[in-house]
């Protein structure tokens, strides 16, 4: 089952060009994207999600940063979705909140099958440095698309945008980290259905 974890997606667009391997145990991060304060907030979901991560990713940074922040979120979860196959035997549920000093932020996960994003954050300023923080919605859109999950983000409190957005970042590592666990027997499908 081990080996099964794992994943590699390669997705190209005329936007972007994008390779991510995921790997659902601790592994070294490496991560590039061009974008410095995305590779910090990719790097949280690394450590704090206990996952082996690998984003590199090349995209039109001269326009803005919004497509290679949306599509790393896409490829992202079509890693995930296919590193887990048919998804027997995870956790499947899970919620997390994560502080970071002033700021707090709570994340629901459901790896339901069934895509939706329900995202409640103000942030306190428009951009951390050159990163536009309306992309940090961006990305867990792309996710929650790709990845088939049901996901809510609500920032819960805080006065510095950085701080505000690693509190979401680091609060979906730990959903991710608690929905992908083993639980329980290794061939039951966590659904009443039958299937995800």
């Amino acid at each position: 089952m081990a080996e099964a974890r794992r994943a590699t997606i390669e997705r190209a667009t005329g936007e972007t060009a994008i390779k991510v391997a995921l790997r659902l145990a601790p592994a070294k991060a490496e991560i590039a994207t061009g974008i410095a304060f995305f590779d910090h907030m990719l790097a949280q979901i690394a450590q704090h999600g206990q996952l082996g991560l690998a984003v590199k990713a090349k995209g039109d940074l001269d326009v803005d940063f919004h497509h290679t922040v949306e599509d790393v979120g896409i490829a992202l979860g079509m890693a995930l979705e296919k590193a887990l196959g048919d998804k027997k035997g995870i956790a499947r549920f899970a919620d997390a909140c994560a502080p970071l000093d002033e700021a707090l932020a709570r994340v629901v996960l459901d790896l339901s099958g069934r895509p939706g994003l329900y995202y409640r954050a103000t942030f306190s300023r428009p951009a951390v440095g050159d990163f536009d923080v309306q992309l940090v919605r961006e990305f867990f859109q792309g996710f929650a698309n790709a990845a088939k999950a049901t996901l809510h983000v609500d920032l819960l409190a805080g006065a510095n945008a950085h701080h505000q957005a690693e509190a979401i970042f680091k609060a979906f590592a730990l959903a991710l980290r608690q929905a992908v666990a083993p639980v329980g027997a290794a061939g039951a499908i966590p659904s009443t259905k039958g299937r995800l």
